[in-house]
């Protein structure tokens, strides 16, 4: 080379390295079912990568494709493409195909964290299957607010900087740090005034359909979009990321970014990059950072510097209800179920894990993640489609529980005599469980029964003995006679029999994340087996009381309830609200000409259900006279009301610090929302605390000051998970839920409780209404209400939780239903995990001092057995997860293991 040219290329490298490095990343922004269905949606996204393939295959597109932060899209793709893979496969490893990290794109408030976690495994075990090395790039750009763990959760996966936009207002701030809970930072990207969109806006206009494509038009609007981006960068490289919703490969508007990216003359460098490659760069420059943003960002949009455009849409949290418990019912099921107890069966037994199981149950799971469809903010037939995929993984997590409780059930030592039923009863949490609980035992149908009286009514008769031998008083609460049930056999045809379910509650102690078992003997013809029923804790014909609580139902229903421990007392606890809802699956709309019902003055029928010594329950049926619907020509509720039925059945238990409720609303009224009031008194408190994803948050009560300066207002229903706590130093009160993810305590001197029960809409995106937004018919909710003694204690609200979500789950066996016994059997009730000394830190994600995982060793098993089942869970944060490293080892972070 001459001199003349190594000056000419060392000036040329000298201009290169002064210029700002400009990434411009293509990509989409795929909702996998939102305003169409899946079905739809897919018809495009199958066009979408052909012709990304196709420009990849022959040169027209010079770098790679990011597939929208989830692998989930190349799936959908190759069903129907299969003869691509190879052509997929090959450019996943040559990185011009970018893949992941996510499977699909979540929600962060609506799904547990471990599902959160499941979710980053499966997308990178995807990109890897698929040949490429799955994205670092924390993919968030559309979810509706983030949670105070993602932080950590990311770098768990060795994730290092987040794609941010809702829920934040650092318009002027391009890249900030994210502070998480446990004090993890993630350098972020925020999106500009359009989010992900700004690019397909200012530079492909692709919100006017009709504009005329013109190069030079095309080049000018990067070289403006490159300068908008610079003014608000602290550091050297930017990003132009193209990838709008449902947006193709724009090939004209690429010719614009080649063009720019070929000339090489300006102020920016620009090249073809990916999300990680900009990441590289930005984390090198990572100190010329100074915004910081901490824990959870729910900032709603405000009116920011030229338009910003940033919407929470805190809605989601409440639309389409029977989505959140479902979702929440899956989750449980393979967390606390499916999972643990066939590792315990493998670990015990030598079972086979079944994993390929598992993995169909939570793919189908995970499937029904994307933001759109949890958020219950589509089309029908998104939702439709969502019942079924729902119940696969459901049926999967059911069935392999089943099989592996009664393989463990089967195995205890100990024979059945043809008079004797076995009933295993199993604690699915890592800490003991020891009160009254229900259960329906199934007596065969020719056991001997006895009458009271004149023979009004049979009574099977059994007596129950524990694990020791000892007999067990039960409080016989019903019974359903002469059931058909069936007897499944690998190489015979079902055999049906004929049992008597009669449910009896009882006091049980069953060991942390073990079992117990129960014998259970038929009676004497014509004798009776009865236990003490009195005294029950029914104290008048509305009234119950136990060591703790004393409760009164009112004559409208509500409950007061007198803390006996501190003396505090509680009223017009169960009160309803109904209000109107114009909103959609976004947003709860509030009409102007709004009219609020409560159950203040309400009618009210009370039933005594079961009284006892193990269990006390009243009916409450609430009546309220609501507007049948919402008038949208006059914008007002209609003036015919209907009668909107509640059912609640309230329960009180021995020794019990809490009462249970399960209401039922008989749900024939639409547009309105309807949620549970229960006044806290506690009026001094200026804060509460709810549970997130591996956290407790403390937010204000009080809206924001300045609130009606906000493009969006900010509303007080906020997240839950499961439960909500409310204390002001001398009094206070907790709500526990299942299924239920928006809660609020209210800026008013009680400081009441609002639990959104649903919300009912006929609004439904790019439609003009759909019917199954409103929620018609028979809707059940399950919470607990518990005055707080002292300052809410977040490790046992978490627990309570988990109790309320899980349950327990018993297994019957006749004496042909055992094994046949072998070398060492199980004993008659085992832990086999436990948590000793302190608890571990759900903030944080990892062991308190102090604390370690001990599985309890049956005495009568070999130590290899307990070694494999510290093989087989691992705790993240407050939830378990199998296919982990021993729990001797600490986790720095909830995602440690995942990598």
């Amino acid at each position: 080379m001459t001199t003349s040219k190594v000056a000419t290329k060392k000036a040329a490298d000298k201009a290169i390295a002064t210029k700002r490095r400009a990434h411009y990343v293509l990509s989409t922004h795929w909702d996998r079912e939102w305003y169409q269905s899946f079905q739809d949606f897919r018809y495009q996204l199958v066009q979408l990568l052909d012709r990304v393939l196709d420009g990849i295959a022959d040169g027209r597109l010079q770098g790679p494709f990011q597939t929208d932060g989830q692998s989930i899209i190349l799936e959908d793709y190759l069903e129907v493409r299969p003869e691509r893979r190879t052509q997929v496969e090959r450019y996943a490893r040559e990185g011009k195909l970018v893949i992941g990290p996510w499977y699909v794109l979540p929600d962060e408030f609506l799904l547990s964290g471990e599902s959160l976690i499941r979710n980053l495994r499966v997308g990178r075990e995807v990109a890897r299957a698929l040949g490429g090395v799955p994205s670092n790039a924390g993919f968030v750009c559309d979810i509706f607010g983030h949670n105070s763990q993602m932080p950590q959760i990311f770098a768990g996966f060795g994730i290092r900087g987040g794609f941010i936009w809702r829920g934040t207002n650092t318009y002027e701030a391009r890249n900030v740090r994210w502070r998480g809970a446990d004090g993890t930072e993630l350098i972020c990207y925020r999106f500009g005034k359009v989010g992900y969109c700004t690019f397909c806006t200012m530079v492909r206009h692709a919100f006017d359909p009709h504009h005329a494509f013109e190069l030079e038009e095309a080049a000018t609007d990067v070289e403006a979009h490159l300068d908008y981006e610079a003014s608000f960068t602290d550091v050297d490289p930017l990003l132009l990321f193209d990838g709008g919703d449902h947006q193709e490969w724009d090939q004209k508007a690429y010719q614009a970014v080649s063009l720019i990216a070929q000339d090489g003359g300006g102020k920016y460098q620009l090249v073809h990059t990916s999300l990680d490659a900009y990441l590289e760069d930005l984390l090198a420059q990572a100190d010329r950072i100074r915004t910081t943003l901490e824990g959870e960002l729910r900032e709603p949009g405000r009116f920011l510097g030229d338009d910003d455009q940033q919407w929470l849409i805190p809605g989601v949290l409440s639309s389409r209800v029977w989505i959140k418990q479902a979702n929440a019912a899956c989750e449980t099921l393979l967390c606390h179920w499916a999972e643990p107890m066939s590792a315990f069966a493998h670990a015990a037994l030598g079972r086979e894990y079944p994993q390929g199981f598992l993995d169909v149950a939570w793919r189908w799971l995970l499937q029904n993640h994307p933001h759109d469809s949890i958020c219950g903010c589509s089309i029908d037939a998104v939702h439709e489609d969502m019942k079924y995929r729902f119940s696969q993984s459901s049926k999967i997590a059911h069935r392999l529980t089943t099989e592996a409780t009664k393989a463990l059930a089967a195995r205890i030592e100990g024979d059945l005599s043809a008079d004797e039923l076995r009933v295993v009863v199993f604690n699915p949490l890592p800490y003991p469980f020891d009160e009254t609980a229900e259960l329906t035992i199934q007596t065969p149908a020719d056991w001997p029964t006895f009458n009271e009286f004149f023979g009004y009514e049979p009574k099977p008769a059994f007596r129950i003995y524990d694990a020791a031998g000892q007999e067990v008083a039960y409080q016989r609460m019903g019974q359903a006679m002469n059931r058909i049930k069936t007897r499944l056999h690998d190489e015979h045809f079902p055999e049906s029999f004929r049992i008597n379910d009669v449910r009896v509650s009882l006091p049980l102690r069953i060991p942390a994340m073990g079992y117990t078992t129960l014998t259970v003997r038929k009676g004497q013809p014509g004798h009776p087996t009865r236990h003490a029923a009195v005294p029950g804790l029914a104290t008048g014909e509305r009234a119950m009381e136990n060591e703790h609580l004393a409760v009164t139902i009112t004559s409208n229903g509500a409950l007061t309830i007198t803390d006996k421990r501190t003396g505090q007392t509680y009223t017009r606890l169960l009160t309803f609200e109904d209000c109107a809802d114009i909103g959609d699956g976004w947003y709860h709309g509030m009409a102007v000409n709004d009219q609020v019902f409560t159950s203040a003055a309400s009618h009210a029928d009370v039933a005594l259900v079961h009284n006892g010594p193990m269990l006390t329950t009243f009916r409450v049926r609430t009546h309220m006279a609501v507007p049948a619907a919402f008038d949208f020509a006059q914008m007002v509720r209609t003036g015919e009301l209907v009668d909107l039925v509640i059912d609640s059945l309230v329960s009180l238990r021995p020794g019990a610090d809490r009462v249970e409720v399960e209401a039922t609303v008989h749900n024939n009224a639409r547009d309105h929302r309807l949620r549970v009031l229960l006044p806290s008194g506690a009026e001094g408190a200026a804060s509460y605390l709810a549970d997130s994803p591996f956290d407790a948050v403390e937010r204000p009560i009080a809206l924001r000051a300045d609130n009606h300066l906000y493009r969006e207002l900010e509303v007080e229903a906020r997240p839950q998970q499961t439960w909500t706590a409310v204390h002001d130093g001398t009094r206070g009160l907790a709500v526990i839920s299942a299924g239920l993810y928006e809660s609020a305590v209210r800026d008013l001197p009680e400081r009441p409780v609002a639990l959104t029960l649903f919300r009912s809409t006929r609004r439904t995106v790019n439609t003009d209404g759909e019917p199954e937004g409103q929620l018609l018919g028979p809707l059940t909710f399950r919470f607990w209400v518990a005055p707080l003694a002292n300052a809410p204690d977040r490790i046992r609200l978490a627990r309570l939780g988990q109790q309320l979500a899980a349950g327990l789950r018993d297994v019957q066996l006749h004496a042909q239903d055992l094994a046949v016994q072998g070398e060492a059997p199980l004993p008659p009730a085992a832990s086999f995990l436990s948590v000793e000394g302190r608890r571990w830190s759900r903030a944080r994600g990892r062991w308190a001092t102090g604390s370690r995982c001990a599985p309890s060793t049956p005495p009568t098993r070999p130590r290899r057995r307990p070694s494999a089942c510290r093989r087989a869970l691992q705790p993240r944060g407050s939830r378990w997860t199998s296919r982990a490293t021993p729990p001797a080892r600490r986790c720095r972070s909830t995602a440690a293991c995942s990598k």
